[in-house]
């Protein structure tokens, strides 16, 4: 990508007026010359050469710092950088401690750029980059918990030149910006390679990409144009060009060297793959920068990157809504949840109402990375989450888009080349989310692992999804989806069968899921729950009212009642420890007096039936009084045992 268009600000730099001779003072005038012309690859060939000579100052070092660091060479920028703080740190500026921490973060050096972080804040650097690292030191521990599943490839659509900024257009075409065969005749300083035209693509249901060729029509000109959005019915495309219409460059003539900015235009369908009508959006100035459009799903709010005035940091994420008569509404920054003191730009908003955005002022990888922040009903946005691996890498990672649907998407970085800007590709992006369900299988009473335990995975609908056996330590695992619900069932010869009700979460991981069995033990003649192989009747805390899962149980008993007319039962039920033994007592009694009110609410005679509350007289457990114990334990005691009596 060119430079230029990944970072829509303009930078200054004070001009050096000290040297040791004529000749370097001549050289470093024409280097900074170069350089305030955004001809970043000519001026850092002349530094370069000055600092050979041995002439140095930390001018020079930033400067050339920048040419690296602006260009996504992140190796050379840390060069440069860590010999700009380590030889003039009385003359640097807080953000260059900044950039050289993001630079080595991007090496994988994370203490060292930590150290300079802390740095950054001592010199006065503010801001809520410092705010996140404070908050989460461990941030790569974060990042990585953090990270959805995304499997990542390079489009073969990719031309050895400059390729990023994709965007959607209908099903099945994509529109994005490249330097290949271009129609420019001139060659951008910035990057040597010619400036930048809209292609578009053939999407398949895949999402391969396929026959490239430029957009047709007035949109492209022989300056940049790049990073589009089109409204839903596909007539109406907004994209980012230079200050550049009807034949004339805007340039912003306030600087000491004439800057050509970005600003945002639109254009309307009028033919097969032509566009015409091209129209400046009032919001433009050419003081600032305005790029890299992006829609709400609902078409009525245009989001965008700029400097303007209001900015927080280096570039900010703003919006404008767009009124029915077709103007547009004033900008309105995203603010602090958004923006920081560094870069955010390249938005999109899919159907989901979710914000995805790139950022290097924030915790992350290196570099620009993804991140993704939920839009409330009013376009709130929420706290950003990091996407992580392998989305983010430890270079530039811009220009995220996916169909939510169906979990393909596109992404821009220049993660697999060591040019910096010009190795931006496509790469697409397939979602795919798995969580790893695991456990052991074990005696609950005598704790023994129980190798050979069947282990079932069930859907919501209590369907099989698949099944395996523990291995010889009581081990298990499946893979499941997330966002799903799922019981996981253990059962095995002498035990009753245990399963566990698991609600996968939206980011993959790893649940824990111990199924703990109970020995069935033999069946006294009187057990009547037992010999029907009775799961136990359990009631809530402090509470005598018949549980749904409970009815379940109890219709088991009705069905043998009803079968053998001649059985009479008494009803025990029992209370954990919890409360005194009085109270104990008295709740286990309506329980009791539940379970068999329950039953004759059902057509069983009352003289058929007893019942008694044992309160916790009678624990399975070493859950009495005085002994500390889980929710579970307890739950074992409050239970309901019937019992045959004739």
């Amino acid at each position: 990508m060119n430079t230029i268009l990944r970072n829509i600000f303009i930078l200054a730099f004070m001009v050096l007026s000290t040297g040791s001779t004529f000749g370097q003072i001549k050289d470093v005038k024409r280097a900074n010359k170069e350089f305030d012309k955004y001809a970043y690859i000519d001026a850092r060939q002349i530094y370069l050469k000055v600092v050979e000579d041995g002439y140095e100052s930390a001018q020079i070092y930033e400067n050339l710092g920048d040419t690296y660091y602006f260009n996504g060479d992140y190796t050379n920028a840390a060069r440069w950088y860590e010999k700009l703080v380590t030889t003039f740190p009385d003359e640097t500026e807080p953000k260059y401690y900044y950039r050289a921490a993001q630079s080595l973060k991007s090496l994988g050096k994370h203490d060292k750029s930590r150290e300079l972080l802390e740095s950054y804040t001592a010199k006065g650097g503010t801001g809520f980059v410092i705010k996140t690292y404070d908050e989460d030191v461990d941030y790569l521990k974060s990042t990585v918990f953090k990270s959805r599943q995304f499997v990542i490839e390079m489009s073969p659509i990719s031309s050895g030149t400059s390729d990023f900024g994709p965007a959607f257009y209908m099903k099945d075409k994509l529109v994005y910006a490249s330097a290949a065969n271009a129609t420019g005749l001139n060659v951008d300083p910035w990057t040597q390679e010619p400036y930048l035209d809209l292609f578009i693509a053939n999407r398949d249901e895949e999402g391969l990409l396929s026959n490239p060729k430029p957009l047709g029509g007035d949109v492209n000109t022989q300056y940049h144009e790049s990073t589009a959005a089109f409204t839903k019915d596909g007539n109406t495309i907004y994209f980012t060009r230079n200050s550049y219409i009807d034949g004339q460059k805007e340039l912003d003539k306030s600087k000491k060297h004439k800057t050509l900015r970005l600003s945002l235009f639109k254009a309307e369908k009028t033919g097969e793959n032509t566009w015409t009508n091209v129209v400046e959006l009032p919001f433009n100035n050419k003081a600032y920068s305005v790029a890299h459009p992006a829609l709400s799903p609902d078409g009525k709010r245009l989001y965008f990157s700029s400097d303007m005035p209001g900015t927080l940091g280096m570039s900010d994420l703003w919006y404008v809504d767009i009124l029915e008569n077709g103007t547009y509404g004033t900008p309105v920054n995203l603010g602090p949840e958004i923006n920081t003191e560094g870069r955010e730009s390249f938005s999109f908003i899919s159907d989901k109402n979710n914000l995805y955005f790139s950022s290097d002022g924030r915790s992350g990888l290196g570099g620009y990375d993804v991140f993704v922040s939920t839009l409330d009903e009013e376009g709130k946005p929420g706290g950003p989450t990091n996407l992580g691996a392998p989305t983010n890498s430890a270079k530039d990672d811009f220009g995220f888009i996916i169909d939510e649907e169906s979990k393909i998407g596109y992404l821009s970085s220049n993660r697999d080349g060591d040019r910096g800007s010009v190795d931006d590709n496509i790469y697409l992006v397939r979602e795919s989310c798995t969580i790893l369900i695991e456990g052991t299988v074990f005696d609950a009473e005598t704790k023994e692992m129980l190798a050979g335990a069947s282990v079932s995975l069930l859907d919501e609908n209590n369907k099989l999804i698949t099944q395996t056996t523990a291995d010889e330590n009581g081990v298990y695992s499946f893979d499941a989806d997330c966002e799903k619900q799922f019981t996981v069932r253990g059962t095995m010869e002498g035990y009753n069968p245990h399963e566990e009700i698991v609600e996968t979460p939206k980011l993959a991981g790893t649940i824990n899921v111990p199924l703990p069995l109970f020995s069935e033990g033999p069946c006294a003649p009187n057990d009547l729950g037992c010999r029907l192989n009775l799961r136990p009747i359990y009631f809530d805390f402090d509470k005598s009212y018949i549980r749904p899962d409970a009815e379940i149980e109890l219709a088991k008993i009705l069905a043998a009642l009803r079968e053998y007319p001649e059985i009479v039962i008494h009803i025990e039920s029992h209370t954990d420890s919890r409360g005194s033994d009085a109270y104990n007592e008295a709740l286990s009694e309506r329980r009791a007096q539940s379970t068999l009110n329950w039953l004759i609410s059902k057509g069983i005679d009352s003289s058929r039936l007893t019942a008694k509350g044992y309160g916790e007289s009678q624990l399975v457990n070493e859950c009495e009084n005085g002994v500390p114990c889980s929710a579970e334990k307890h739950q074992l005691n409050r239970r309901s045992v019937f019992i045959i009596k004739n």
